[in-house]
């Protein structure tokens, strides 16, 4: 396939990140529609946000439950709902949320962490947390951006109020997520510039950034970004994929190999590696010697390149 074919099947790939023929499926990491690995990805990020609320040993040992028995975890939460006052009944809330999570029961999840915020009273940093918690359950059903832009922009605001940076940086990346995928790229990319403003070694913003650059046909800063993100998190493979996209983008098609490349033999059996192989495959490089074989299962290449 010629350089200008995949250059322009590059450029018009506008969607959320997968789509057909020579198209990135990882540019901007959302839990937008409820794939297997964004279930995973999204009890992932629920249950090891940094910004967790300050919990008891009760909600410790729940949590702990729900990684290895979320059922009995929802039957501990709800008996502790069902004596729980005030304020207890956020932790109460929390605790079923964690399970339905580990459950991938993400409507149920998405309401207990909203139960959960409106039941922790005045306290807005809690509030703000079970916000971003719910906004992450929303997010993980499809057509929940909506919901998830809405709790979050409430988050954001208990956030600020308590002057918490890293949880107003987590808040705004989430933000960014939500809003590309309700296609407002104008205010994702402002989201983001927040983000890199509070947290400007966050190598995970700069990648975003990038990337929503670069669908916006802003080369030149995507290209600025993605190599503050490899400067910040040099091992991430996303960021490697990502750095060949915008580099054959640019013109730049030996760049764009190397990078593709490089992810290969550093990461490939991750999903970056596969989709990585599977472009050098499809511009006719040999991928390295620890490269996977790209499969329907695994791959762009199976599917027909555009053009």
């Amino acid at each position: 396939m010629s350089f200008v074919l995949i250059a322009t099947a590059l450029m018009l790939q506008t969607g959320p990140l997968v789509g057909d023929g020579f198209a990135p499926s990882l540019g901007l990491p959302m839990i937008d529609r409820p794939t297997a690995p964004n279930r995973r990805r999204a009890v992932s990020e629920i249950t090891a946000r940094p910004e967790r609320i300050d919990d008891s040993n009760k909600l410790t040992h729940c949590r702990e439950t729900a990684d290895h028995d979320p059922d009995a975890a929802a039957q501990m939460a709800t008996d502790w709902l069902s004596g729980a006052k005030d304020t207890q009944r956020a932790e109460a809330q929390l605790c079923l949320g964690y399970a339905y999570s580990a459950q991938e029961a993400w409507p149920m999840a998405e309401q207990a962490f909203l139960a959960g915020r409106d039941a922790a009273g005045d306290n807005a940093l809690n509030r703000a947390r079970l916000g971003a918690m719910a906004a992450s359950a929303a997010q993980a059903q499809e057509g929940g951006a909506s919901r998830a832009l809405a709790a979050l922009d409430k988050a954001r605001i208990d956030a600020k109020a308590v002057n918490d940076p890293p949880l107003i940086t987590a808040i705004a990346l989430d933000r960014a997520r939500a809003l590309v995928a309700l296609k407002r790229n104008d205010e994702a990319a402002a989201a983001l510039a927040e983000a890199r403003t509070l947290a400007p070694d966050n190598g995970q913003a700069w990648l975003l950034s990038a990337t929503l650059s670069r669908r916006m046909n802003h080369l030149a800063d995507a290209q600025t970004q993605i190599q503050t993100a490899a400067r910040l998190t040099p091992l991430d493979p996303e960021v490697g994929l990502e750095a060949g996209v915008i580099a054959m983008l640019a013109g730049h098609e030996d760049a764009a190999r190397k990078s593709w490349d490089s992810t290969v033999k550093a990461s490939p059996q991750s999903e970056a590696g596969h989709q990585a192989a599977a472009y050098l495959q499809q511009i006719g490089a040999t991928p390295g010697a620890n490269a996977p074989s790209p499969s329907p299962a695994n791959s762009a290449s199976s599917k027909p390149l555009p053009g």
